[in-house]
């Protein structure tokens, strides 16, 4: 009986996708399929980043695939992390696509007398062209939106009186723009950092890590802590500022049916990016009266969303407002101003996220407004 031809192949095959299922389909028309998965360390030691799912996980989707005669991690290190089993096999052909080849690998299966055979990127009949740099570029980092309280993150704010910040983590469900009051820069920040997902651990310390990271030694404009804090803790967060850049209490709700509540009531619409020369400090008026406004729409909003009271809750995020542009005039742009007097029917609260000068316009309603997107408020660990 003639013995049957093996083909061997080797990848990282992190994210799993039909290009690396068509891929293997091609390889194994050759004959008995060999595939050598590469380990978590040679991925980090190439690519510099850890993969997507851990090598045990990749390795089981490889074997799962009926075209897959056997699958293992490869023992070796670098770009021929595979050598030593491709050296134990003695396969007839290797076989690797355009994306793969590489003169090292050439010379490696000419020395082993291995035929080299190099397979074009063709998707399978019907589907899209699938990478996984293309699936892992699309990112999971959370937004943030500040409800109420908004400023008193800053020590020379909360240093007056003491109040509440009070931040929701919002999925990146939709297309939002930059320069808009989503704490942006500050996501921009964990993307540079952790690339298109937040990693395991104690949210707290991660958020310093990121406050940290965007406010590095010599920075004269501190942003502020509620950004990362927003980024990185889910749900609704109520963080408590009495002077300091990091607050002295933090305290999340995490309750399903609270997070739906709220998602089904806050609504967003874009009025546009803000300009880069926009500076929301000039004609600065801090008062303790107004500070202490600030902090008391706060602490209504908080309650409102415990109590689930939609009324109190556009009362306390428009208080919050008003507070807020008595002491920075500037938020309230003439774009700003025109969206306020033109709110639909039905909004009973309405505030204008981030510093002013552009960003989306927040309101509360029962019903999404016409123009208006809803949010997605992040549950749970998620984008962990």
């Amino acid at each position: 009986m003639t013995k049957p031809a093996v083909a061997f192949v080797s990848g990282c095959f992190d994210l799993l996708h039909s290009g690396h299922v068509e891929f293997l389909q091609q390889a194994a028309n050759f004959g008995q399929l060999l595939v050598a998965v590469g380990s978590d360390k040679t991925i980090l030691q190439i690519k510099g980043r850890n993969p997507m799912c851990p090598q045990e996980e990749r390795l089981f989707l490889v074997q799962s695939l009926k075209c897959v005669h056997t699958a293992f991690i490869s023992s070796g290190r670098g770009q021929l992390d595979f050598e030593p089993e491709l050296r134990r096999f003695q396969p007839d052909l290797f076989v690797a696509n355009s994306d793969g080849d590489s003169v090292a690998k050439r010379e490696l299966c000419r020395s082993l007398s291995i035929e080299y055979r190099l397979l074009e990127r063709t998707p399978a009949h019907g589907l899209p062209v699938r990478s996984s740099t293309a699936l892992r570029s699309h990112s999971q980092i959370p937004f943030r939106i500040d409800l109420a309280g908004g400023w008193l993150d800053q020590p020379f704010v909360s240093s007056v009186a003491p109040g509440p910040v009070i931040v929701v983590s919002i999925e990146p469900s939709s297309t939002y723009s930059g320069r808009s009051g989503l704490a942006t820069s500050t996501r921009a920040t964990a993307e540079r950092l952790w690339g298109c997902r937040l990693p395991g651990g104690n949210g707290e310390a991660l958020a310093k890590v990121l406050f940290a990271c965007e406010n590095p030694p010599g920075t004269t404009e501190i942003s502020g802590s509620q950004d990362a804090l927003g980024i990185v803790l889910p749900g609704v967060t109520r963080l408590d500022y009495d002077g300091n850049y990091w607050p002295s209490h933090t305290q999340s709700i995490f309750d399903q049916s609270i997070l739906a509540w709220l998602g089904n009531r806050i609504f967003v619409k874009s009025l546009g990016e803000r300009l880069t020369d926009f500076r929301v400090l000039d004609e600065t008026n801090i008062t303790s009266d107004s500070v202490r406004s600030l902090a008391a729409a706060s602490n209504a909003c908080w309650s409102s969303i415990r109590d689930q009271d939609i009324n109190a809750l556009g009362l306390a995020i428009t208080g919050s407002f008003k507070a807020q542009a008595q002491m920075f005039p500037r938020m309230i742009s003439p774009a700003v101003e025109d969206a306020l007097q033109r709110l639909p029917r039905g909004v009973l609260g309405a505030k204008l996220a981030g510093a002013g000068g552009g960003g989306y316009l927040v309101v509360v309603a029962e019903a999404c407004p016409s123009g208006f997107e809803r949010i997605q408020v992040r549950f749970s660990e998620n984008a962990l």
